[in-house]
């Protein structure tokens, strides 16, 4: 297999259908060999990108440069660009073999090199012994190595993955993210991979790309768009935040002041940023709130509200309450040990809520 690695760079990217623009200016570049997440909603335009580098869509304005030369007016079959699509795309009346050689033989390679690389490609993905079934035996996992299988074959430059994990059930999607991340670091194939998943992109991707409505929201690691979003949009995708939206009243190195809508003026006792007086959005996760029962003493670092639970889910290791404060309704998940009894609906409790890991977000 070819071991070159290859960059990927977007610069200025705008493709639109009649008036309707899909994607707007999009700027970014992949490393050579990193695994690289699109996510995004869906009608975000991240399939499009993935198929404006296949070749499938053209843009209108822009360059598209893989290893620096741009391929914005060449065809698909010249970009040496692999691609697994979400149903697979297998011919059901051909043998695995002949499935995964298909690539080759359009390349009029000799027998023999057929042979080897497809029997090294079958090797790769574990379906050496299935070479002489048809797509229909096997399973949804084996049907997906095979589509795997039949795209590395031709040693592509880019390998480019459309919601691949999408048609599997749960378990299976967890093992194959699993074995393609493995694949991927085996191969040093620069990765392209779309998925409306979060977990899907946190649990694989070197880096990810965060699109909505045509435009590119943010660039970083799964932990860097988790920490720290840049909006509001991104810090509700990815993972689970309570927003708070209202105005910064003041900041003065000290403490904030923030008056939420539905629960009123906040103070809280850290600065979280330095922001500017005026509407944001004030985020934070749910498992980074502490739950007490009302008249229990607390920790004066924290910035405590009071409320009552409207429900409580068990979810296994944690337990996630509901909780209204004021007009508002807040999330906190709870860590879950034997022993540790629920809060009822209708519990007076206190939320506590970690100064420095909230974040004010612009709206």
């Amino acid at each position: 297999m070819s071991t070159h690695k290859v960059s990927l760079e977007a610069r200025h990217i705008s493709l639109s259908y009649g008036p309707t623009e899909v994607l707007k200016d999009i700027n970014l570049r992949v490393e050579p060999g990193e695994f690289f997440a699109l996510l995004g909603p869906s009608g975000s335009g991240k399939s499009t990108l993935l198929r404006l580098i296949a070749g499938f869509n053209r843009h209108q304005k822009g360059e598209l440069l893989v290893d620096g030369q741009d391929l914005s007016n060449t065809p698909p079959h010249a970009r040496n660009v692999g691609m697994v699509f979400q149903n697979y795309a297998l011919w059901p009346h051909m043998s695995v073999f002949d499935n995964v050689a298909f690539g080759l033989v359009e390349r009029r390679e000799t027998r023999d090199a057929i042979q080897r690389k497809v029997g090294a490609a079958l090797e790769l993905v574990g379906l050496q012994a299935y070479a002489q079934r048809r797509p229909n035996q096997l399973s949804g996992g084996q049907q997906q190595r095979v589509a795997l299988a039949r795209t590395v074959v031709i040693e592509p430059k880019l390998l480019l993955l459309d919601e691949p994990l999408s048609n599997l059930d749960k378990n299976l999607r967890v093992q194959m993210r699993e074995e393609l991340k493995h694949l991927q670091r085996k191969l040093g194939l620069t990765t392209l991979f779309v998925t409306h998943d979060q977990e899907e992109a946190m649990t694989t991707a070197d880096r990810m790309a965060m699109l909505d409505k045509g435009v590119l929201q943010q660039v970083g690691s799964a932990t860097s768009l988790f920490d720290f979003p840049v909006n509001r949009f991104v810090a509700g995708f990815v993972g689970t935040a309570n927003l708070l939206d209202g105005e910064v009243t003041h900041a003065n190195g000290e403490t904030l002041g923030f008056h939420a809508q539905g629960i009123g003026p906040m103070t809280l006792p850290c600065p979280v940023d330095v922001p500017q007086v005026g509407p944001a959005t004030l985020a934070f996760r749910p498992h980074t709130v502490s739950i007490r029962v009302r008249d229990e003493h607390v920790d004066a670092s924290r910035l405590w509200l009071d409320g009552r639970v409207e429900s409580s889910e068990f979810m296994g290791e944690t337990s996630r309450y509901r909780v209204r404060v004021g007009e508002a309704v807040l999330v906190a998940n709870q860590p879950h040990f034997a022993g540790l009894s629920l809060f009822m609906p209708g519990s007076d409790v206190r939320l506590g809520l970690e100064c420095t890991q909230m974040r004010l977000l612009p709206r």
